[in-house]
């Protein structure tokens, strides 16, 4: 059993560890941005293949402890670097650093390349290349004050890149953390669910894969993993087969709308891709003509914040959301998605929770409107 990392988004360290539990892997911990777990080979590759809301999964290699600079060097000069990549594979090193020994971040990860490649120059006159933008290796250099602890990336590419959405919005979410906002929600997979403002149909897409447990990796061809020395591929084939077995059908309806047919055009083509032609229900419409008062729903929006796309009128836009909430989807269950807090102040109800997320650099708030009949205090 050896101690691994899943890298997450903020405020998704919860659920994570909730799909590692459920995976089962041993001594979970909830860090920041990360969750820390034991398990063996297999379950390294089924993290990687299976998680929808790891960017990705590192392995320790090497801890210890600095006082000065130059003991970062002459450290990592003792480790066996030999035995965990070739001669003739490339590297790149990233660095997190937080800690007073070091006045820029970037020095320590050109300090252990040179570390690294010094000591195969030692080992056999010869030094392995340094590649930044395909690298054959990735290895993470993490440095907390004076405790140093370096990884090797199992991922390499990040698994938000899940292989499926060919084209894109302009603003468009990231699959980690719509995977995130959906099991955030609470949905039951019972309850119909409806994205009234689609984009690229990222967020319908999650949903109709965590209904149907389709692995996420499935539409990945690489993973760092396999550039290792004792990559398994026999091993990698069964967890592979073992997820294809667990696959099964949508038990409810999975509605992707936009006002704009460009949007619902690309949306359609990322549906396809990810297999899920049968199983996401796409149509042009605006969401402040729709009506729905035959049955509940668990909508999931992510409207314009007025960041990234140029929206007038945007608390109008915000102020006809809520009032077709209102009126149009009683009994409903209603999470909208905004870093736009003026903007939410008009939605005109009352949201019964408030969660803080991260859209790239961007703060957001994933708030939670339950939507009755008449007034609540009346209910």
């Amino acid at each position: 059993m050896d101690k691994l990392l899943a890298k997450t988004l903020f405020g998704l360290e919860d659920v994570l560890a909730g799909e590692l539990q459920d995976m089962g892997a041993k001594n979970i911990s909830k860090g920041r941005r990360s969750v820390s777990f034991h398990g063996d080979k297999e379950m390294l590759y089924r993290a990687n293949y299976s998680l929808r809301t790891a960017l990705s999964v590192l392995k320790p290699l090497y801890s210890f402890r600095i006082e000065r600079a130059k003991d970062l060097y002459q450290k990592s000069m003792e480790f066996p670097w030999e035995d965990i990549m070739g001669l003739g594979q490339t590297f790149s090193v990233v660095p997190v650093v937080n800690s007073s020994i070091f006045n820029h971040t970037a020095y320590p990860a050109l300090v252990l390349k040179d570390a690294i490649a010094d000591r195969f120059r030692m080992k056999s006159n010869r030094r392995p290349s340094v590649e930044l933008k395909e690298p054959d290796m990735v290895f993470n250099c993490h440095i907390s004050e004076k405790d140093v602890t370096i990884s090797i990336d199992s991922t390499i590419t990040p698994l938000f890149k899940r292989g499926y959405r060919v084209y894109q919005s302009e603003a468009p979410l990231n699959e980690v953390l719509a995977a995130g906002i959906i099991m955030k929600s609470g949905w039951d997979m019972q309850l119909p669910l409806l994205d009234p403002m689609c984009g690229s149909g990222t967020l319908a897409i999650e949903a109709a894969l965590m209904a149907r447990n389709i692995p996420p990796g499935q539409f990945r061809r690489f993973f760092g993993f396999m550039n290792w020395p004792d990559y398994d591929p026999a091993l990698f084939k069964k967890v592979r087969r073992d997820a294809v077995l667990k696959k099964k059908s949508l038990q409810t309806p999975v509605y992707c709308k936009d006002i704009s047919s460009q949007n619902i055009r690309l949306c359609r083509i990322n549906i396809k891709n990810a297999g899920l032609e049968d199983d996401i229900q796409t149509e042009v419409a605006d969401f402040r003509e729709s009506d729905s008062k035959e049955k509940p729903y668990m909508i999931i929006m992510n409207p314009p914040y007025g960041e990234r796309l140029d929206v007038k009128n945007i608390e109008s836009l915000y102020s006809d959301i809520g009032e077709r909430l209102k009126h149009g989807y009683p009994g409903s269950t209603a999470w909208i998605i905004s870093s736009n807090k003026e903007a939410l102040k008009n939605i005109g109800l009352k949201p019964s929770r408030k969660i803080t997320l991260y859209n790239g650099k961007l703060e957001i708030k994933l708030a939670k409107y339950e939507l009755y009949s008449g007034s609540k205090k009346g209910r």
